[in-house]
């Protein structure tokens, strides 16, 4: 059956704390991405309000106006120069992957990062998330053999870079 509640995606509110925790906490270890490591220990998932209100950050939510079902932000890369960013903590409840969200929510964080200055957009994953690695490819984002940066997530094992 088809999903047809009509979902809008917007910037993060401070009312929006607990879903967007709520979400990573629930997507990620669906893929076996809750040990040392990931993004699920980041202390910003607590707050991704307070972490992306600031310059050079924007963090999205999907919502229906009630829940919130996905998100995906930008931010500079720890540890590299200032010129590349890092597409981040962009995940999707089950109940609304394969509606084409993923990739309207790539096109604004991207269309926003090269406004914010990047030049070039990173990206660390996991090979069995394996529709997010295909819309990277569909992207033209290149796998890469190492990570770049400093993002503390010793285990992602999948690496892409896009110049934007």
């Amino acid at each position: 059956m088809m999903n047809s509640k009509k979902y809008l995606i917007r910037e993060v509110f401070p009312h929006d704390i607990a879903g967007v925790e709520s979400l990573i906490k629930t997507v990620m270890p669906e893929f076996g991405a809750s040990g040392p490591g990931f993004a699920i220990h980041d202390p910003e998932v607590s707050d991704m309000f307070s972490a992306y209100h600031r310059e050079r950050h924007v963090y999205f939510v999907v919502t229906d106006g009630d829940g919130i079902f996905g998100g995906g932000g930008i931010a500079p890369l720890t540890g590299s120069d200032k010129s590349i960013c890092e597409l981040r903590k962009m995940y999707f409840k089950e109940e609304i992957r394969g509606l084409g969200l993923g990739q309207q929510l790539m096109d604004l964080c991207l269309k926003r990062a090269v406004e914010m200055g990047f030049e070039k957009c990173y990206l660390e994953t996991l090979k069995s998330m394996e529709r997010a690695n295909k819309l990277y490819l569909r992207n033209k984002f290149l796998l890469l053999q190492k990570p770049l940066g400093n993002t503390g997530h010793f285990s992602c094992d999948s690496f892409y870079l896009k110049d934007l």
